[in-house]
């Protein structure tokens, strides 16, 4: 990718800014000198800067007027004293910034409560927001996030933090009433991958297998079905059709998760990750 030629900051160094920094390094938007973060931990800042390259800073105003772009990356409950010291007086000194928040359930309204009061309705313009609903798999450059811009936001500001989040994986836009459905869906998602695998390991065992080798074959299992879905670009329902013969091993076992009806199950439990994720907003 070609370099950004811009400056960014994380206000926050927890693993998520980690992974958005070590990917955005490997893809050549920044160079280390044009990145700066800041954490409330000093040995946090110590092994950021030292595993990135980077300079970091305690002072939040520091990232916010040295930064073209400013990523906030601290947990929710933190937003607010994270935020107090630029939002004092945010046009004060500064030119204009893209921030991009990646908290989960922090919504557009609630940014621009903290970072606009002191702003002219004109002036506003100038703090463009997209907020963000990434996942842990952008940890290892295959994540997926849901992005959702202000009204403030252009379309270069869309395209720059389309950048950014690509060097982690995939990146789609949503209006911002869908990103609880994106946090049920693919945000809380790999958990629900990982449940799965955990029950299919367990069966191993059960099975006789000892824990690594039932621990390996139910990975690569998976692994295997999710290469041959990307690769055959075939729906999962036809993928699933082929594997199961009549009267064969799979058709038993389809039986069974079809009799305890575990697809009304899995739908049931993504809504429920919805609704919980629009009652946690704020």
């Amino acid at each position: 990718m070609a370099q950004l030629q811009q400056t960014i900051g994380f206000i926050g160094s927890g693993n998520m800014a980690a992974a958005m920094i070590g990917a955005i390094i490997r893809a050549g938007l920044f160079a280390p000198a044009e990145i700066l973060a800041s954490d409330v931990l000093a040995e946090r800042r110590r092994w950021i800067s030292a595993t990135h390259g980077i300079a970091a800073v305690e002072d939040n105003a520091e990232i916010f007027r040295r930064s073209d772009i400013v990523v906030l990356a601290v947990k929710p409950q933190m937003m607010a004293q994270a935020l107090a010291p630029v939002a004092e007086n945010p046009g004060r000194g500064f030119d204009r910034k893209l921030i991009i928040s990646i908290a989960a359930g922090i919504r557009l309204e609630r940014l621009e409560g903290l970072l606009y009061p002191s702003l002219a309705p004109e002036d506003c313009s100038r703090l463009p927001i997209i907020r963000v609903m990434p996942n842990t798999p952008a940890l290892v450059l295959a994540g997926v996030s849901g992005m959702s811009p202000n009204r403030h936001a252009s379309p270069a500001d869309i395209d720059t933090a389309r950048r950014i989040l690509g060097a982690m994986g995939q990146v789609l836009e949503f209006p911002e009433a869908a990103l609880d459905g994106v946090t049920a869906l693919s945000g809380s998602g790999p958990a629900y991958v990982f449940y799965f695998i955990e029950s299919m390991a367990r069966a191993g065992e059960a099975l006789g297998f000892d824990r690594g080798t039932s621990a390996g074959l139910t990975r690569a299992t998976f692994e295997g079905a999710l290469k041959l879905l990307s690769e055959t670009g075939e729906e999962p329902a036809e993928l699933r059709r082929r594997v199961t013969s009549p009267g064969g091993t799979t058709e038993a076992a389809l039986r069974v998760l079809e009799e305890k009806q575990v697809d009304r199950h899995i739908i049931d439990a993504v809504a429920a990750a919805a609704r919980r994720s629009k009652e946690l907003s704020v």
